[in-house]
């Protein structure tokens, strides 16, 4: 989804939980959903779990696509629970982020997961899922560049009515006008009568009813601000990150990373070493 980002240096992990012991725990512990006792009931509108969230008797229902997709997780919840030392835990059905030292609760915020629809443009798709499991944290790094996937184009074209074309560089596309598109120095642009003129870089390359998507590396495939001021890669291009979308946080509302609000994701940038594990259940 995103290029890879450069690896951060690691924190002394003796450092960090002498750091970490010394915050108060109560901050998170009055207001994040526990990991209670769990009862699966079958209902009329599918599989659902229903959860005693804090020993009250409150059920919170959580709903599943599949008894595939209950048992999984289950699984992964199961895993969460049994972790030990300092390690993430993310529930995709409470939309929300733990940090955990043992047995204490070291940050407690609420998250955008990815939303679950499929994207179909032509004969590819594109389904957006956080996977569940146990990732590493990969390497961090400040005020990313997001370079976009291919589907932000696809998604886009079908949006707006529009056909999807690749601009490669080094290639020239002839457009209807007679003019060329092509890409130099990185930057897309157009040549009318032999003279280069650069395209926007903040904007979207489309010419005759066609959205073209630039070549990686390009600074037309690089946008700055989309995923905040931090980003945490944990590998096959899901992040944590960052949103200028804060209305976003605590809904099903990403392609497959987990948002998270500037503070937020600014104390994980600060306190989470590379090799921290993460369990996404």
């Amino acid at each position: 989804m995103d290029a890879a980002p450069s690896a951060e240096p690691t924190m002394s992990r003796t450092r960090l939980y002498t750091y970490l012991t010394s915050l108060t725990a109560a901050l998170a512990l009055s207001v994040a959903p526990r990991l209670g006792a769990q009862t699966l009931r079958e209902t009329g509108d599918g599989l659902r779990r229903a959860a005693d969230q804090d020993g009250s008797g409150d059920e919170v229902s959580y709903s599943f696509k599949s008894r595939a997709d209950s048992l999984a997780w289950s699984k992964n919840r199961s895993l969460a629970a049994r972790s030990t030392g300092f390690r993430l835990v993310v529930s995709l059905q409470d939309r929300h982020l733990w940090a955990i030292i043992g047995r204490d609760t070291v940050l407690s915020a609420p998250a955008a997961v990815a939303k679950g629809t499929t994207l179909e443009f032509g004969k590819k798709e594109w389904t957006f899922d956080t996977p569940r499991g146990m990732r590493t944290v990969l390497s961090k790094e400040a005020d990313p560049i997001w370079q976009p996937p291919e589907w932000l184009y696809a998604e886009t074209a079908l949006e707006n009515g529009l056909k999807l074309g690749h601009l490669n560089s080094g290639e020239k596309i002839k457009l209807r006008d007679g003019r060329y598109l092509t890409v130099r120095d990185g930057v897309a642009g157009v040549v009318d009568g032999g003279m280069f003129a650069a395209l926007p870089t903040d904007e979207h390359i489309v010419f005759d009813n066609t959205l073209f998507v630039p070549p990686m590396g390009s600074k037309n495939r690089k946008i700055e601000g989309e995923l905040g001021k931090y980003r945490l890669n944990l590998g096959d291009g899901y992040l944590l990150h960052g949103t200028p979308y804060k209305e976003s946080i605590g809904l099903a509302a990403t392609h497959g990373c987990v948002r998270m609000r500037d503070e937020d994701i600014e104390w994980l940038y600060d306190h989470v070493p590379v090799g921290t594990r993460v369990y996404i259940y």
